[in-house]
């Protein structure tokens, strides 16, 4: 019996799959092409190790999304975690697991919940108890982002990957394989060295969510995907990928022999050179590695004085001690009210109306210091408030769009770091502003953060983040 393939729709019109066809393909089809459901998957990739045995089974929900394995590599013991974001890579199996609503809710879309990276970091410690070089394996939509998995902390958990990746005092490797979406990827590629095969993708968000978040529709998904620099080949130019992995003869799912020798020699030639590792060093060279990474804006000085300022968007009461009510104030019962709103009130209900749930302001980041702070004790810090958003991408409207929104809020980015005292002690302080583009987060965020939290450490104060980000900054494929 012949067996069942898939194809998209560009690989039915003759596509010779070669490097040049390849190059020639949209952005978007080669967002498609990455995670072509008969590309290898993690556990193919098994195949390229010897000894493997599986380490933390479990039947829990989300246990398969991301697997782990003690293996040996050319002789040096590795530990494998890989994000397993489907029951095959053959199309018939996929097919028929598909047509079992077990199945399709054991597989979840390839989506990891919250229990998906607890096992992550049991495998991480593990590896460090057992001084096994970790090699993650990456192919995910992006995390879970059901209300199940917040309730279960899914925020927490990715958090808590990274932080295992960072502490951890052996070597790590990542491998894109396929396509590594949004926090789902970003929770496991904080490693010493990031690879990636050369069809896969590397993307902040999906470009139909891009699409429907900038655009306010899905249909130019394809643009959002060019204007995003998706591809791993776009990656390492940026310097986020630090190796790209060749598909001899064309794409893994149609050469996978070839593929799995490719991986295979790359992984050997990573795994020898870490393998007389020494875990101090491991770490320093991490934080070396970490440090020097990134894109960001240094403004001048006469630049950030044309706009920087502090903007409140906490409303300001009539002499009555009241504000005029939102137009749309409707109760449970669909009584429609018009009276004025005391202030004192809105003020106790953290400013949401109590008729109807109409949340009235979203604080400044200039509100959240005058609230958190003592009065007058807040000093922004020197070494952080000339750090700006850079246009990495050159996305369209980016740069207006900067600028505007700086003189609406009166900060240089999301974020404000600085010195200040709470009951008289000293802390230093990170806020962020929903107002500056969502409070998305992008590279000058993280060199913010990274510098504050240097301060924080050099005083001996405790640091303190208000964060309310809107997620990543799609402007800068962060």
């Amino acid at each position: 019996m012949k067996q069942i393939r898939f194809f998209l729709p560009f690989e039915k019109n003759e596509f010779n799959y070669s490097p040049e066809s390849i190059d020639n393909l949209s952005e978007y089809e080669k967002y498609e092409l990455s995670f072509h459901p008969e590309r290898p998957k993690y556990l193919d990739y098994l195949f390229v190790f010897e000894n493997v045995n599986p380490c933390f089974e479990s039947g829990e929900f989300g246990a398969c999304l991301i697997q782990s394995h003690r293996a040996i590599l050319n002789g040096i013991p590795v530990m494998l975690v890989g994000q397993q974001s489907g029951p095959s890579s053959n199309y018939e199996k996929i097919r028929q697991a598909m047509m079992e609503p077990v199945q399709i809710q054991k597989w979840n879309h390839g989506m990891p919940v919250p229990a998906s990276y607890e096992r992550a970091v049991k495998a991480i410690q593990l590896a460090e108890e057992e001084g096994r070089i970790i090699i993650i394996f990456i192919d995910t939509p992006g995390a879970d982002p059901t209300e199940r998995s917040e309730a279960n902390g899914i925020a927490w958990r990715i958090g808590d990957a990274i932080h295992a990746l960072a502490d951890v005092k052996v070597p790590t490797i990542s491998i894109i394989i396929n396509r590594a979406c949004s926090g789902g990827a970003i929770a496991l590629t904080g490693t010493d060295v990031t690879l990636a095969l050369e069809n896969s993708t590397y993307l902040v968000i999906s470009p139909e969510a891009c699409s429907s978040i900038l655009f306010h529709t899905r249909s130019r998904a394809n643009e959002a995907a060019e204007i995003s620099q998706i591809t791993a080949r776009e990656g390492f130019t940026h310097g986020i990928v630090d190796e790209l992995i060749p598909e001899p003869h064309g794409p893994a799912h149609r050469n996978r022999s070839e593929t799995f020798e490719s991986v295979k020699d790359v992984l050997k030639k990573y795994v020898s050179q870490f393998s007389d590792f020494n875990g101090n060093a491991v770490y320093k060279n991490r934080i070396e590695r970490w440090n020097k990474m990134g894109h960001w804006h240094e403004i001048e000085p006469n630049e950030l004085e044309s706009f920087h300022r502090p903007v409140s968007r906490i409303p300001k009461p009539k002499s009555n001690g009241y504000i005029k009510r939102h137009q749309k104030c409707y109760d449970e019962n669909g009584k429609h009210f018009y009276d004025p709103v005391s202030f004192s009130e809105l003020e106790k209900e953290n400013f949401v109306c109590e008729k109807c749930g109409h949340r009235y302001v979203r604080p400044s980041a200039w509100d959240y210091i005058q609230w958190l702070v003592d009065e007058n004790s807040f000093t922004e810090h020197e070494a952080t408030k000339f750090i700006a958003d850079k246009d990495i991408l050159g996305f369209p409207g980016y740069v207006e769009k900067l600028k505007e929104t700086r003189h609406k809020t009166g900060l240089v980015s999301a974020m404000i770091t600085g010195d200040g005292t709470i009951l008289g002690r000293d802390v230093v302080l990170c806020t962020t502003d929903f107002g500056f583009l969502g409070g998305s987060f992008c590279m000058s965020t993280g060199e913010k953060v990274w510098r504050a939290a240097h301060i924080s450490i050099d005083k001996k104060v405790p640091m303190i983040f208000q964060a309310c980000g809107g997620g990543a900054r799609m402007h800068e494929g962060c």
